[in-house]
């Protein structure tokens, strides 16, 4: 039996990143990811799924490299902040677009600062080595982005948690093995008091995914339904009907990493590719514009490392941070309609079209930049947050 001193979380590191400069570091993550990401992977025109990137990441994995932000002890990289902003870049430079990270971004950190000992050692290890894929199951069909109105009903019986209701906005929830959801156990109590957060396994007894197919196309989301499906009671995480404190921890993790400019910089790559086939590099009002949009993005990376910093100093993200997310996702729609503008009549074909010497795909850019203004929260739910709990507005 492995004892308290031998449990490990992870692969050891090579060694401390942090001792090398930046510009070592950079250069060390860029060979790495040059030589060994695949080509055919670089800038897709949508999501991947996991039998698709399953084996890039699980070579990071294998690695250590899974995990940047998270703390050497429980098997991450433990990057400074200058260290995971370089380690971001060169992803985004890669074109390596994200996988099924949830448990990477999300179930981890909360569970490092909500879970117990026993959950951390039953559920990190599994998250490091992507044999645990993780889905969130936040959104309802009558919710949408007030989560407090969910209906999900969780009700102890013995030793279980039974679990009735749907889950929807589900993203590559086809792919994960495991969910971590908020669910109704007081239905007596205020509207945001008398939730839970617990986990469980997506292949139990009573859960039903369905994928939802899109405009372009593609079947990134899911609806997930629940029909009496039991998790352990040692599932919760937290205390029992104190879940609200747990996902406002967790959206602070998300809103952080939604707000990356990781979307608006592949943008501005498609975009000047577009531009460059077209000869309006040196069009004095497509520069006017595209250098307007550069400099937003510009803006964003520097505040985006802002509260990278806070979480790499493991602090509480406040409520402020809403405003990364209102203002990635915005600029990145701003960037994908001049994509589809510079693009001429070709940008509303679907597909990839042949422009000059390039094969570009504008319409999926568009696309692409619907939805980041929906979902972890609506840009009109941030902008109340931040009226209301930042900026002490009236309601």
């Amino acid at each position: 039996m492995t004892t308290s001193a031998e449990f490990r979380y992870g692969v050891p590191q090579a060694q401390d990143w942090n001792a090398l400069t930046d510009d070592a570091f950079r250069a060390l993550v860029r060979d790495d990811f040059e030589t060994h990401y695949p080509v055919a992977q670089r800038f897709p025109p949508r999501r991947l799924r996991w039998s698709e990137n399953k084996d890039w990441y699980l070579r990071l994995a294998a690695k250590g490299w899974i995990a940047p932000a998270w703390p050497v002890e429980y098997g991450g990289m433990g990057l400074s902040p200058s260290k995971l902003l370089v380690y971001f870049e060169e992803q985004e430079r890669c074109g390596m677009m994200r996988f099924q990270d949830h448990g990477i971004l999300m179930v981890g950190p909360v569970l490092m600062k909500y879970g117990t000992e026993a959950q951390k050692r039953q559920y990190l290890p599994g998250i490091l080595s992507c044999d645990a894929i993780w889905c969130q199951g936040y959104s309802e069909p009558n919710s949408g982005s007030d989560l407090a109105s969910l209906s999900t009903r969780a009700v102890r019986d013995g030793d279980d948690f039974v679990i009735t209701g749907q889950k929807i906005w589900t993203t590559l929830a086809h792919d994960a093995t495991h969910m971590f959801a908020l669910v109704r156990t007081d239905p007596d109590a205020k509207k945001q008091e008398g939730i839970s957060f617990l986990l469980l396994d997506v292949h139990s007894p009573g859960v039903r995914v369905r994928p939802i197919r899109d405009i372009a196309g593609t079947e990134e989301f899911c609806e997930v339904f629940l029909d009496g499906v039991r998790t352990h009671h040692t599932n919760l995480v937290g205390e029992l009907n104190r879940g609200w404190t747990v996902a406002k921890s967790l959206l602070g993790f998300e809103r952080i990493f939604l707000g990356s400019p990781k979307l608006p910089e592949y943008g501005l790559l498609v975009l000047e590719s577009l531009a460059r086939a077209r000869g309006l590099l040196d069009d004095p009002v497509f520069n006017d514009r595209f250098m307007s949009l550069k400099l937003d993005v510009a803006h964003l990376a520097d505040i985006y490392g802002h509260y990278a910093a806070i979480v790499s100093r493991g602090e509480s993200l406040g409520q402020d941070v809403s405003l990364l997310k209102v203002w990635a996702s915005e600029t990145f729609q701003r960037v994908a309609d001049l994509v589809v503008e510079t693009a001429g009549p070709l940008g509303g074909l679907s597909g990839n079209v042949s422009i000059g010497d390039e094969t570009l795909n504008p319409l999926a850019t568009f696309y692409k930049a619907r939805v980041p203004t929906i979902y972890g929260g609506t840009s009109e739910i941030q902008r109340n947050i931040l009226a209301r709990q930042v900026l002490d507005l009236p309601g």
